[in-house]
């Protein structure tokens, strides 16, 4: 357990790779990171295309070479020929969490009924040095923080359970759940 916890944030976005669409989803995330984590962290943030091969070798190397203990990325989870985030998920991890794309999906409900063409995904990948969380989340920056919101409490245990750094939230954001010691 590293005093700084590493999380990657991935936008996945052809126009924004390509400078032709201003990224709002990262700085987004990032936002969202800053107001609710309290501890220390170290963010590693990357913009790139709805490449596949891409996509699985920046997991990889965030997940492998930069020991993050969590990815969270935005984009590429509709239903567009070039939306292949969560595939890429998929073929780099060891465990999926169907729970977390539940949640998600259920919550974004509530606010737009095209919420169900998101297929939003989360998946654990496991290294030598432990596991990384990576969470796919939608691109709009609304819908971002509104999914955060329904599973970030979940985060900071999952991240503990898999051998990550240590994660304490503000509790005015964000209440982390763990499970009381014995």
């Amino acid at each position: 357990m590293g005093s700084v916890t590493k999380i990657g944030v991935v936008t996945v976005s052809d126009r924004a790779s390509r400078g032709e669409y201003e990224d709002r989803g990262g700085p987004a995330v990032v936002e969202y990171l800053n107001a609710t984590v309290t501890s220390e962290m170290k963010i590693i943030s990357s913009v790139i295309p709805d490449e596949r091969g891409l996509i699985e070798a920046t997991f990889v190397k965030l997940s492998d070479v930069e020991n993050c203990d969590l990815i969270i990325t935005t984009g590429g989870t509709g239903p567009a020929i070039r939306d292949v985030t969560p595939e890429a998920t998929e073929s780099v991890c060891d465990k999926m969490m169907p729970g977390f794309g539940e949640l998600m999906r259920q919550v974004s409900l509530t606010k737009v009924p095209t919420a169900i063409l998101s297929r939003q995904v989360a998946g654990i990948r496991s290294s030598e040095t432990g596991g990384t969380l990576i969470i796919n989340l939608p691109g709009s920056p609304k819908a971002i923080a509104e999914c955060l919101d329904a599973v970030f409490a979940a985060v900071p245990y999952c991240v503990d359970l898999i051998g990550g750094g240590f994660l304490e939230t503000n509790p005015d954001r964000i209440l982390a759940f763990r499970p009381k010691q014995k």
